[in-house]
């Protein structure tokens, strides 16, 4: 498995996210490599894969589509096992993701008890059906775990999901005007730089709060 690590400030350091990328874009697509910098100067070690279909685009360069389930969580297993003996980087250790990846990673949090669980982007239901909810794992996860969400996000939004009842080791953080990528309009007068330091900024006190 190849990966991309982008270390945490070592007079900061204060764990390691192992990251997932989203069901169409790679492990250093724009958005996960600011992801991953922005983590990193804050503390947060950053370790990006790319599940296998991903990997033989590189390859074969055709656009296959994401493997089914159970492959896609056979990943996860095996990087967890792979990265979870490594000694060179910092604990606690929590894995997630954007879109799919963290998806996925919401499915095997508790099977693999990893320490937190980091959601970017989580695609509550597919564009257009917010009556087909994805939220099961979530009401009786065990493992401490954070979603970072815009509220534009076509893949859930807060009405949407009002009526969820969430494991109490479960947060949702909203950013606002974010879209699936929390970034906001112009309009708004916000700027996504900022929303994706205040996402930084809370995994590394999530972080944290898991050493307590």
């Amino acid at each position: 498995m190849n990966y991309l690590i982008d270390r945490g400030a070592e007079d900061r350091s204060c764990g390691t996210l192992i990251l997932a990328h989203g069901a169409g874009a790679p492990m250093d697509s724009n958005f996960m490599a600011a992801f991953a910098q922005r983590l990193a100067r804050a503390g947060i070690t950053v370790v990006r894969f790319e599940f296998p279909y991903m990997a033989q685009r590189r390859v074969g360069g055709s656009k296959r589509p994401p493997d089914r389930q159970p492959l896609l969580l056979d990943c996860w297993r095996q990087v967890f096992a792979e990265i979870s003996e490594r000694n060179d980087l910092p604990r606690p250790l929590l894995i997630g993701g954007k879109s799919m990846g963290g998806r996925m990673a919401s499915l095997v949090v508790d099977e693999l008890r990893a320490d937190g669980l980091c959601c970017v982007g989580f695609p509550f239901h597919a564009p257009g059906k917010p009556d087909n909810l994805r939220v099961e794992q979530f009401q009786n996860m065990i493992t401490p775990a954070k979603i970072f969400q815009g509220t534009r996000d076509t893949f859930g939004k807060p009405h949407e999901l009002e009526a969820v009842t969430f494991s109490p080791a479960v947060t949702v953080q909203w950013l606002e005007d974010g879209d699936h990528d929390l970034k906001p309009r112009k309009a708004s007068g916000l700027h996504h730089d900022d929303h994706l330091h205040t996402v930084a900024t809370d995994v590394v006190a999530f972080a944290r709060s898991l050493t307590r």
